[in-house]
């Protein structure tokens, strides 16, 4: 089984900016999320445990199940180039992301499902025939992503429906066929 969870909160989520590599660690309330995840998941005992690298991913997987994750760089959050950090309100928008045309540095959204699908597939090769519980932590645009490699990516091709709420999870089957 894959669970597949989102960071708990950070100052950044409760002022509603956008976060991203520029993001914060988790405030009290996103350890109290990670706590109260933790105690969902307690009886789940996790072979492997994945995180992005940003801190407040880690520190979720990390409180979450006790053990230390193991940090892969293609579960890094979406690059929001020179919008992170910016309000929500503030942000010049090109349907659910930052207008890269007017932002600099904002990543190609198939770049960023590429390389989340290609986390997922070398996942599913190493252990999608075995019997394992398989933690991997991220963000709003990593869970919706995973999402979309168990679904299929939605007709208007923005998995982000597919994603967890803040301190939260979902979890998959890999067809063992």
């Amino acid at each position: 089984m894959i669970y597949v969870i989102r960071h708990g909160q950070t100052d950044l989520n409760k002022e509603r900016r956008m976060q991203g590599r520029k993001g914060l660690p988790l405030n009290e309330y996103g350890l109290g999320q990670a706590k109260a995840l933790r105690d969902k998941l307690e009886d789940i005992p996790f072979d492997f445990i994945f995180s992005s690298p940003q801190k407040r991913a880690v520190q979720t997987a990390e409180i979450v199940t006790g053990k230390r994750a193991t940090v892969d760089d293609r579960l890094d959050v979406f690059d929001l180039g020179e919008a992170d950090g910016l309000h929500i309100s503030e942000v010049k928008m090109n349907g659910p992301l930052p207008d890269s045309s007017f932002y600099q540095g904002v990543e190609e959204p198939q770049k960023f499902v590429q390389r989340v699908f290609e986390f997922m597939e070398e996942l599913e090769t190493k252990y999608g025939k075995t019997d394992l519980n398989i933690l991997v932590a991220g963000h709003r645009c990593t869970t919706g992503c995973i999402g979309a490699y168990f679904e299929g990516i939605p007709k208007d091709g923005n998995p982000l429906k597919f994603s967890s709420e803040t301190g939260n999870y979902q979890s998959f089957h890999f067809n063992r066929g």
